[in-house]
């Protein structure tokens, strides 16, 4: 699925799965409810799909998120079940995702960070022999400076979901450029701030200049079913601001008509948000 969106062509494309632990992806609601729409695994893990953008532009070409990358050992994959879509020589999942599209790690100009964690940030950089190095070799790497901090002391809680060489070679190789805050980042790319996941998560809206809104939600609708407003997950550090966020965005949503990308639902790539008066849900867009 390619969307025409004003100046942008805008590609959603899987480089693989994960699994989760279910009860965490879903925080406090019950399993019977969740397992209706995300069922577990014997070892009680949901698929969360790891979706990147393309976003081709008159002179730039985009990828927002990396997806989880193949840096990692046996035991970790084992862990999250990571499941790369594509296998292919000198490439990696995202690279060799993105050759199907005409695109080589050359091409591409920019990339847009929501946050560090390793299943978003894993394929930004890549083994080189022994070393590891930015996948994306001429591109400038996009992220809160906000953010930034959090991840190179996160807490107890946290550390484990932030990898030092998914990000720090982007730093070695002159690479990154911290933002402050939000607002623009290219023509018709804005920048929106969220902090209830983890401090300075960004999302990004592309405008077609007309008015209308594509919506990369990453860690804030993670699912389709993560959309009605208690489903918020366990993993968000301050979920309480989630929920104040999820009402504030959904509301931008369903009034302005935003299409919505989920990061990680396997089934669903672009949706609406719709209420029934007492009730969010997500409607899948399915050409």
């Amino acid at each position: 699925m390619t969307i025409r969106h004003g100046s942008f062509e805008i590609t959603p494309i899987v480089t693989g799965t994960i699994g989760l632990d279910g009860g965490a992806m879903f925080g406090v609601v019950p399993r019977p409810l969740w397992e209706m729409t995300n069922p577990p695994d014997e070892r009680n893990r949901v698929q969360l799909a790891t979706r990147v953008l393309l976003v081709r532009a008159p002179s730039r070409v985009y990828v927002v998120d990396c997806g989880t990358g193949d840096k990692n050992a046996d035991r970790f994959n084992d862990i999250y079940k990571v499941q790369h879509r594509l296998a292919a020589p000198e490439k990696t999942p995202l690279t060799a995702a993105l050759a199907e599209h005409g695109v080589s790690p050359e091409d591409v100009t920019d990339v847009l960070l929501t946050h560090l964690h390793f299943d978003h940030c894993g394929g930004a950089t890549r083994y080189d022999g022994d070393k590891v190095v930015p996948t994306f070799p001429r591109a400038t790497y996009h992220l809160q400076e906000e953010h930034w901090r959090w991840a190179n002391k996160p807490t107890e809680r946290d550390r484990a979901s932030f990898i030092g060489p998914d990000f720090l070679p982007l730093v070695e190789a002159g690479q990154l450029e911290r933002l402050d805050g939000p607002g623009p980042v290219a023509p018709g790319i804005e920048a929106v701030i969220v902090n209830g996941h983890t401090p300075g998560m960004q999302l990004f809206k592309f405008s077609d200049g007309a008015g209308k809104i594509v919506f990369y939600a990453a860690d804030l609708w993670p699912f389709t079913s993560h959309v009605p407003l208690p489903f918020i997950m366990a993993y968000d550090l301050y979920p309480l601001t989630t929920l104040e966020d999820k009402k504030r965005y959904s509301a931008q949503a369903i009034e302005e008509g935003w299409r919505v990308c989920f990061e990680h639902d396997p089934h669903c790539a672009i949706g609406t948000i719709e209420s029934d008066g007492k009730l969010l849900k997500a409607v899948c867009q399915t050409t």
